[in-house]
């Protein structure tokens, strides 16, 4: 299995720290963004979007760090990761759709902008990125994990990283305190791994 990579993206580090808590190996091939290599036909040959994180396992070729979450939960996880019932996988579709969404163009579009001089409309971007903090820290105020009560799910490794590093973004996470206790119970289980800013 190989996985390209490249360190400080979030989407990236969520593949790698699923990886980790399951205990399953790949290669990783870092991915030279500022020279342009994900534009690059021989990378575009294994992601034609020309994005990282993308995952090659055997005759796959995958990208997007939900599709991929999706799909080393159902081949290589315990299914308690990505339960098969209707309202668990409902449940994740939906903090997925978040990742993708609110958390990506929120604190994760901030956090480009900041650190990478990505230009962006910083009171819309700071705007939207409050707005689903708030959301995510009202709803761990009433459950232990995003998708389901008493377990983690892919769910909550799809909204994590952007969220944990929304500081990197000039986003004050001091208010959300069921926020930081979830974070917490993240950095508990066994296999985690870090990456810079966390």
């Amino acid at each position: 299995m190989h996985l390209y990579d490249l360190t400080l993206s979030g989407n990236c580090y969520k593949v790698r720290l699923f990886l980790s808590l399951i205990g399953q190996r790949a290669e990783l091939h870092g991915v030279d963004l500022p020279a342009g290599a994900h534009k690059a036909a021989p990378y575009l040959a294994i992601n034609p979007r020309g994005q990282v994180p993308a995952l090659v396992d055997g005759d796959l070729q995958l990208g997007d760090s939900q599709a991929i979450l999706v799909y080393l939960a159902r081949r290589y996880a315990d299914q308690a990761w990505y339960p098969l019932d209707a309202i668990s996988q409902g449940r994740i579709a939906g903090w997925l759709s978040f990742a993708a969404n609110e958390i990506q163009h929120g604190p994760g579009l901030a956090r480009l902008g900041k650190l990478f001089g990505l230009p962006i409309d910083q009171a819309r971007v700071h705007s939207s990125a409050v707005a689903a903090l708030e959301l995510l820290d009202a709803h761990l105020a009433k459950h232990r994990w995003l998708a389901q009560g008493e377990q983690p799910s892919i769910a909550d490794l799809a909204v994590y990283p952007y969220a944990a590093l929304a500081g990197d973004g000039a986003i004050d996470l001091a208010p959300y305190a069921h926020l930081h206790a979830w974070f917490a119970r993240i950095r508990a289980l066994p296999g985690y791994i870090g990456m810079p800013g966390l």
